[in-house]
């Protein structure tokens, strides 16, 4: 039973303002609590857009190649060195003068070998004056053997007409004749000019074959004697330096009065028939420069590009680099000059496709290991650790950790010292 003192309490109903304010309240504790978590143990900078470098990851054509500065040379040049020495006496060239093939260029003066010129001349003569003599007196010795022989032999053919006259009779009509011992001495007589006949004649070979055995010597001795006379004739010869080649003259180490050396570099000869071009390369590159490679060349503003080939590599290195010889794949460029120099792009491998990542100063601070790499807003940057294999001097070669239209800060990190994250403003 109900009494005048009972009654029914309502409930009160909240306003939606304040609902809205608590809800907002709470909405914010959780976006707070979120970006706690979210961002708790990582360092944050904030960048300014203008002040850095974002590139876009690109997949396209790339070719690896180092940029090279040569130095062009004649095709051939030729050394000029003194053969003998001397004291200059006559300069017929001026250094940078086009010569002929044989032209006198200059002339040395050699006293003491003109006098070893004459000396050998007069060697030789005596010689040649002992092989004349030898010579007449062997024909001499010769005669002298026949007319000898011819004289045995008229009295072997003598006493044999004699002996042979009695030794043909009987015993009783040869003693009827002359005496026994007559006939004994016709025959002893006989049998002495054939002995003496065979002695001359083996002594006469002897004499013969020696006197042909001096000649043949002193013949030698003689040819041998021509020869140094030759060789130091032409030694005198060689007092004047001619130009082996025609070209230009481009090097002359030669004043009047000077004294040269045996083997002392007198100038050099360049050939006009072509250039080549010598470059020096990282020692790096080593293993992967070889005859064949090519390289081209943009003179400036120009807009024609033209082809290198390596003709040579020189193995030697020296201060960490070693040099390699280039020949144009074609014509040279007009107006080409030798000492000048030119920037070449020195190909190290074929045209490929890949995934491509522009150069910057990045590199010098994470070495190619890690980039910033900007989120699809574009606010934010964070560290996406790459692998980068082959380069260029305008790209490197992407192997993992980007891809296409991905970018990527490649200015220089040295501001951002160790920051996990840049908020780009």
């Amino acid at each position: 039973m109900s009494t005048g003192m009972d009654r029914e309490i309502k409930k009160k109903k909240w306003p939606r303002r304040k609902i809205a304010g608590l809800g907002l309240a709470a909405l914010f504790m959780v976006l707070s609590l979120y970006g706690f978590l979210r961002n708790s143990g990582v360092s944050r900078l904030n960048v300014e857009l203008d002040k850095i470098t974002i590139s876009r990851i690109e997949q396209g054509p790339f070719q690896e190649f180092i940029p090279v500065r040569g130095r062009v040379l004649p095709l051939h040049t030729i050394y000029l060195d003194a053969l003998q020495g001397g004291q200059v006496e006559a300069v017929f060239v001026e250094e940078g003068s086009l010569v002929k093939r044989g032209e006198a260029i200059l002339e040395l003066n050699n006293a003491d070998l003109q006098l070893e010129v004459m000396s050998q001349e007069a060697k030789l003569a005596d010689q040649i004056s002992a092989l004349r003599k030898a010579q007449l007196s062997a024909e001499q010795s010769l005669l002298q053997s026949r007319q000898q022989l011819a004289e045995i032999d008229f009295k072997v053919q003598s006493a044999r007409r004699r002996y042979k006259r009695y030794a043909t009779l009987s015993e009783r009509d040869r003693i009827a004749i002359i005496s026994r011992q007559e006939y004994e001495k016709l025959r002893d007589e006989y049998e002495y000019h054939r002995m003496r006949r065979k002695l001359t004649m083996e002594t006469q070979k002897q004499d013969s074959l020696l006197s042909a055995l001096q000649v043949r010597r002193l013949e030698t001795a003689v040819e041998q004697m021509r020869k140094n006379s030759e060789m130091v004739g032409k030694s005198l010869g060689d007092l004047i330096l001619r130009a082996p080649i025609a070209g230009q003259l481009s090097l002359l180490n030669a004043e009047m009065g000077e004294t040269k050396s045996p083997g002392e570099r007198l100038g050099q000869i360049d050939a006009l028939d072509g250039f080549k071009v010598r470059a020096a390369i990282d020692e790096h590159y080593i293993a992967r420069i070889y005859k064949g490679r090519h390289g081209t060349f943009e003179p400036a503003n120009s807009g024609t590009s033209y082809g290198l080939v390596i003709r040579k590599v020189y193995p030697e290195v020296r201060e960490g680099r070693f040099e390699i010889d280039l020949e144009f794949d074609g014509e040279p460029p007009p107006g080409i000059r030798r000492g000048q120099t030119l920037h070449i792009r020195l190909e190290l491998g074929d045209m490929e496709d890949a995934v491509l990542l522009a150069r910057g100063g990045f590199y010098q601070k994470t070495g190619g290991h890690w980039v910033y790499l900007v989120d699809e807003s574009g606010e934010r940057a964070v560290k996406q650790p790459i692998r980068l294999g082959r380069q260029n001097p305008r790209v490197y070669e992407v192997l993992e950790g980007l891809q296409p239209g991905n970018r990527v800060i490649t200015s220089s990190y040295d501001n951002f010292g160790d920051m996990d994250l840049l908020i780009l403003r």
